[in-house]
This record gives C-alpha cells, structure tokens and sequence, in this order.
C-alpha cells in the first residue's frame, strides 16, 4: 500500500476552515525545489483529494507553501506588506506506506503546525 499526503487549514482569527487559500507542493532534490502540484482548498479548508496521491508518493524531503497572506488581503488590521505572507513548511517522509497529514493553524499574525493523523 502506496502512503499519501493531505492538509487541513484552519483560519484561527475567523474561527473557520480557511477556504481559497492556495497550496504550492515542492520536493527537495539536492538543496533544489522541483514544483510538483499547485492546489487551492475548499470550503473545508481542504484539498479536493489528496495534495500527493497513492502512486506519487516517495521517502525524501518536500515543502508546502501556503499563501497565506493572500488568503488574508483586506483584513482588518493586515498591513502591506503583510506580517506573514508565504508560510513554507518544509518536512521530510521516510515511510512512504504512511498517510502523512500536515495541517496548518493559522491568522495574519502567528501560525502552528504539526504531524496530524
């Protein structure tokens, strides 16, 4: 069984699933990122389906970007520039059989993440 890769973005300033926010999947090769796929959430703050699907998934480093101060432009309280703009998380994969879930709490001005499930 091929693992896969999936995100949940939650919107903690408006206490709701972050809806439209664009996600750019990378994969470190050699100190260089290799684009792999641009998606954006739904109304759940999800992807429509897995950001790295069965079949594509592979040991080795990559990085999301997610596009955060564009997700938050016109924002009460959000300057330009914004505090945060493009918030990469960069995590490695070494069981290529696991389900890897990297979510992503965020607002204008902090974000948290970690390893889900």
């Amino acid at each position: 069984m091929s693992g896969f890769l999936t995100t949940h973005v939650l919107d903690t300033a408006r206490g709701r699933p972050a809806a439209g926010m664009t996600l750019e999947l990378f994969r470190i090769e050699g100190g260089e990122r290799r684009s792999l796929k641009t998606v954006e959430t739904n109304t759940d703050g999800r992807t429509d389906g897995s950001i790295l699907p069965e079949g594509e998934f592979a040991p080795g480093l990559y990085e999301i970007v997610f596009h955060a101060g564009e997700y938050f432009s016109g924002y009460e309280g959000v300057g330009d520039p914004p505090f945060l703009d493009l918030v990469p998380i960069r995590f490695g994969v070494a069981d290529p059989s696991a389900h890897y879930h990297v979510p992503l709490l965020v607002s204008p001005w902090s974000y948290s993440t970690y390893r889900g499930s």
